[in-house]
């Protein structure tokens, strides 16, 4: 192979090589990856050509194993949603709704309307898990396969191993809800560049497409959750103005609602976890009917009976109402944070599959007085800016030269006596962002300050979310009020949070890099991580696969374009013996064993190194023809 890496002096053999970045939208309902391909973000699909992964994952039943032990099947995907109807208590979906909640936080999700059991995990700080038949497991480790699937998607369509992610999430996630996507994104082996919010991808996208500037607000409704942000977009700076929301907010809500609406108008329950499947599915089969026709059946089983009702736009309307006003309310109080009124806003940018409802569509639009722009691919277009950031934050060459700037969706505080909160940080605050407060001693002597870092917009600690609890010891004894200690808040471009506490007059420290309470710590994930070993091996397998075809090709690219010039310097004989090891390695490629392609790799590479030897010396002596040694 030495004459394929002939090149001139200071020039790369390989000049358009990038360093392959890859953008996710890990959603409610579905899921994509996206990268960049000759300078414009371009969602990768799988091997029928699909774009979208439905984010469905489904526990198989055990198969005996060679050695006596026993497998499940992990199904993710279309595979997925097949099993459903038929085995919903062990095919998981919606399970970003789950991801860092305790079974208290989704006591309103658990319903009727859940399939599958929730338990909570005392050994997680109360992490809620799905019990499967494969075990109880976490909305990490769910959400890691299907992270893991959109990998290999990446690899395999790009032929390389992905050296950087950007992961979108919901605006209004808090700190334990990224902090669970970061661990499910670390269990799938992706190595994660930046946590970026789910509107400012859209804007990032829309923006660059439609080279927009002004006041923009980006309205993204998904399966499960919700989110308005309010930006500027000028000259490449992208500036999160506000931002607000509701995590449990899309459009399973809206399936919900009409199979209640149903329920109350015909008479008729769904009594089994899978007559509740089904009124769910046709909930949502009526849901996207309604967004092209005037009216639709809702069909599902009810025991030994079948209800059938034609619904009605009206009736959906109806049925959903306190849903869209909900969305409405969190966009006043956004557009308040901002500062701004409906007139400022220049324009609104539709995103996530549930902005298609005529309903929605229809308040968004009264409410703002303008026409909605709905011209890029709802489903796409948070994928597509998350693949522009990844591109960025890799330095790839001739990469869009653009300026984020992001906010805190919720304010960060800490406990003070009484059981209030003290905020440091407030909401809508733009990260990377450190900021302090001083604090003191509330009794004479004390040595010790218990610190209760929460996240909230409540001034009870009770009414705000628990993120950590830690310990400034060895404060030296003062009188009450003496001891000056400095609390800074340090929130990183991710919007995860470390806090530092310093007594002033001592020095003494205390630091937490906050792990909140549904998070995992390292002890947890690195369990995860042996308990996932056996679908590494296969992803290595799968990694080592594709990396041995794409070298075959390459080698038998280079082979033919050297035969072609310099053919005449072999033999007969030479020459079959080369199109022979090309023809056994053409027919290798076309097989799924690594080993054997890399052997064949080498025995052409080994076939052609006199060849190589020869041509270069014809090279040599053609650039000396004609010279003399004192022209040397």
């Amino acid at each position: 192979m030495a004459f394929l890496q002939i090149s001139e002096p200071g020039v790369s053999p390989d000049p358009h090589q990038r360093r392959i970045g890859i953008g996710i939208d890990l959603g409610t309902t579905h899921s994509l990856v996206a990268t960049m391909r000759d300078s414009l973000p371009q969602c990768l699909p799988d091997a029928q050509g699909r774009v979208i992964l439905p984010s469905a994952v489904h526990y198989a039943e055990t198969s005996a194993l060679a050695d006596g032990g026993t497998q499940g099947a992990i199904l993710t995907g279309y595979e997925a949603l097949q099993r459903q109807a038929v085995d919903p208590a062990n095919t998981i979906v919606s399970v970003k709704r789950l991801m860092g909640r305790s079974l208290h936080d989704i006591e309103s999700i658990q319903g009727q309307w859940l399939p599958y059991a929730l338990v909570a995990d005392h050994a997680s700080q109360g992490m809620v898990r799905v019990r499967t038949r494969a075990g109880d497991k976490s909305p990490v480790e769910i959400s890691a396969s299907l992270l893991a699937a959109l990998r290999q998607r990446a690899e395999a369509s790009l032929g390389a191993a992905v050296e950087g992610a950007v992961i979108t999430v919901p605006a209004y996630f808090d700190d334990a809800q990224r902090q669970a996507t970061k661990d499910a994104a670390q269990l799938a082996g992706l190595p994660v560049l930046r946590l970026i919010n789910e509107p400012t991808a859209a804007a990032l996208a829309y923006g660059l497409d439609k080279a927009s500037e002004g006041l923009y607000a980006v309205f993204d409704l998904g399966g499960g959750t919700f989110d308005i942000s309010v930006l500027r977009m000028e000259k490449g700076v992208f500036e999160v103005l506000a931002t607000g929301g509701d995590s449990a907010l899309g459009g399973d809500d809206y399936d919900r609602a009409l199979a209640d609406w149903v329920q109350q108008h015909s008479g008729l329950q769904a009594a089994h976890a899978e007559d509740r499947t089904a009124w769910l599915m046709a909930a949502r089969a009526c849901k996207h009917s309604l967004t092209a026709e005037d009216s639709a059946v809702f069909s599902a089983p009810a025991g030994e009976q079948v209800v059938q009702q034609i619904i009605r736009r009206s009736d959906f309307a109806q049925a959903t109402h306190s849903l869209t006003q909900r969305c409405l309310q969190a966009v006043r109080v956004t557009l308040n944070d901002a500062q701004l009124t409906v007139a400022d806003v220049q324009g609104v940018v539709m995103v996530g599959g549930s902005s298609r409802m005529p309903v929605v569509q229809e308040a968004i639009a009264a409410f703002f007085g303008k026409p909605l722009l709905c011209d890029l691919n709802p489903d796409e277009v948070v994928a597509l800016g998350a693949a522009i950031q990844a591109d960025q934050l890799l330095g790839n060459a001739g990469a869009h030269d653009v300026l984020l700037l992001d906010v805190i969706p919720l304010s960060l505080g800490i406990e003070t006596m009484g059981g209030l909160v003290e905020r440091i940080i407030p909401r809508n605050q733009t990260i990377p962002v450190a900021m302090a407060q001083e604090f003191t001693t509330y009794q004479d002597g004390q040595t010790a300050m218990s610190l209760h870092v929460v996240q909230g917009e409540r001034d009870l600690v009770q009414d705000c979310r628990s993120l950590a609890r830690f310990t400034l010891r060895g404060i030296p004894p003062m009188a009450a009020g003496a001891a000056r200690i400095r609390v800074t808040f340090t929130v990183d471009a991710d919007g995860l949070l470390q806090v530092h506490a310093t007594e002033q007059t001592s020095g003494v420290q205390a630091h937490i890099e906050v792990k909140p309470s549904y998070g995992l710590d390292d002890d947890t994930i690195a369990r995860m991580l042996q308990e996932s070993f056996a679908s590494a091996g296969e992803d290595m397998a799968a990694r080592a696969l594709t990396e041995a075809r794409v070298d075959a090709e390459r080698l038998l690219l280079s082979v033919r374009s050297a035969l072609q010039a310099d053919g005449d310097l072999l033999t007969d004989p030479e020459r079959q013996a080369i199109e022979a090891q090309m023809q056994a390695l053409e027919a290798l490629r076309a097989q799924n064993d690594a080993t054997a392609i890399e052997a064949g790799s080498h025995a052409l590479a080994h076939a052609t190194e006199a060849f190589a030897a020869a041509r270069m010396n014809r090279g040599i002596q053609q650039a000396l023809t004609g010279k003399t040694l004192d022209a040397l």
